[in-house]
């Protein structure tokens, strides 16, 4: 079926379905496929003109882990121009094998549920770089970024090179999100930059910590595309700039009203207090009555962060909204199984609905994925079990998912900080 046609079917019927194989283990690509891989990855690449700088890479050949920044589907592309002519198996959400799940898993593709620990995974990765001899790209932030900055990153990776003992690289593109920006997916004609580095040797593995690694990845991975923008003097001159911006910055800055922002064209707007921005074609925002409070986007977004955050240390936040739930049980599609309710508070998640009864406490993920307009689908958010990815839409489609971005995370760091008093 089609990946937009919306298909209703019972949740018995959903289980008794053949599910994703989540365990098998990653295929060296096989020369043809291969090179098939690099034809698709290719003519896409020359269009932004990317200048990929290497650095501390000498002699560094493979395997190795490499991390890569994420801000768009160009991201996965300008990775395999990187590493050329070396082959790579790559980390891929199980949404990316609908319809195609043989060839994803033939050209070297390891499934992953998103925000879900999985000791599968631990396996996979080792089988691709001590077995295959590929180096494994992984994306950590497990998500698009929603404004060209550095999205939050799992405690876990540090564990995970010390298991693997391989070097580590930062693949870090810049102008990716800015090309193409997670809320509006018209593409502009910019250049590109990648800057791919090797961070961790082999031999400094056993002698650095967990902590010390931790720190060593996420300094590398500090990026922000609208400073990028600024100082390239990139100029984006599309008509439709700021259109749809307002779904990651929907909070007012002036009057403070939630879910009343509106775009259209190179202008966001508050549909409550009636104050206005435009963007301009360096990616600055100005406001038309003078009263500019945010010129700089990230600055604006992370100012709602906080907002929530408050919210939540107040002892306020609790959302409680009726959904369409649809799931993905293998590569053939999503299945609607109809409405139910998706309720967030400093408890956690809790999805309900016919013969449904799904809990994801606070500290079992450090971050949520939400998706803007998928596949005609509406905004919504998704999360996993072992058995089962839920993508969730509001029926009330006012009401903005970004939110329960900032505050799964902000829950997540509260509950760890928490439990290191205890």
């Amino acid at each position: 079926m089609k990946i937009t046609d919306i298909v209703y079917k019972s949740l018995d019927e959903i289980r008794a379905m053949q599910r994703f194989d989540m365990k098998k283990l990653p295929i060296k690509p096989k020369w043809p496929l291969q090179l098939l891989a690099w034809a698709l990855a290719f003519p896409e690449t020359f269009k932004v003109h990317p200048k990929i700088y290497k650095h501390n890479m000498e002699g560094l050949k493979g395997p190795y882990i490499m991390l890569c920044n994420h801000n768009s589907f160009l991201d996965f592309q300008i990775a395999t121009r990187a590493v050329f002519p070396r082959r790579s198996s790559y980390i891929v959400a199980v949404d990316g094998f609908i319809n195609r799940e043989s060839l994803m898993r033939n050209v070297g593709c390891i499934m992953k549920r998103k925000f879900l620990s999985d000791i599968s995974l631990v396996k996979q990765i080792k089988h691709s770089l001590v077995n295959n001899k590929n180096i494994c790209q992984i994306y950590p932030e497990a998500r698009y970024s929603l404004v060209g900055t550095t999205s939050m990153l799992p405690e876990s990776l540090g564990k995970l090179v010390k298991l693997m003992k391989h070097p580590v690289a930062t693949l870090i593109s810049h102008g990716h999100h800015l090309r193409q920006p997670f809320w509006n997916l018209r593409k502009r004609k910019i250049k590109t930059k990648t800057d791919l580095t090797q961070i961790i040797t082999k031999e400094e593995i056993a002698n650095l910590s967990i902590e010390e690694i931790n720190i060593r990845i996420k300094k590398a991975f500090q990026y922000n595309d609208y400073e990028y923008q600024e100082k390239e003097s990139i100029r984006i001159k599309e008509s439709f700039r700021a259109e749809n911006l307002h779904k990651p910055l929907y909070m007012c800055p002036h009057c403070k009203t939630e879910f009343k922002m509106k775009s259209k064209g190179n202008k966001i707007w508050c549909g409550h207090c009636n104050e206005e921005y435009e963007m301009d074609e360096l990616g600055k925002l100005k406001n038309t009555k003078g009263n500019t409070i945010f010129s700089h986007i990230p600055d604006w977004f992370e100012w709602q962060r906080e907002q929530v955050k408050q919210e939540i240390i107040e002892g306020k936040y609790y959302v409680d909204l009726e959904v369409n739930i649809d799931l993905l049980p293998n590569g053939s599609g999503f299945y609607r199984i109809g409405k139910g309710r998706l309720i967030h508070n400093k408890d956690g998640y809790k999805l309900t609905g016919e013969n449904l009864n799904i809990s994801k406490p606070v500290i079992s993920s450090f971050g949520v994925h939400i998706e803007y307009d998928y596949f005609g689908r509406g905004d919504g958010i998704s999360f996993s079990t072992n058995e089962d990815t839920f993508y969730m839409y509001p029926i009330n489609q006012e009401y903005s998912v970004t939110k329960f971005h900032f505050a799964t995370e902000e829950l997540y760091k509260i509950e760890v900080k928490n439990n290191k008093k205890r």
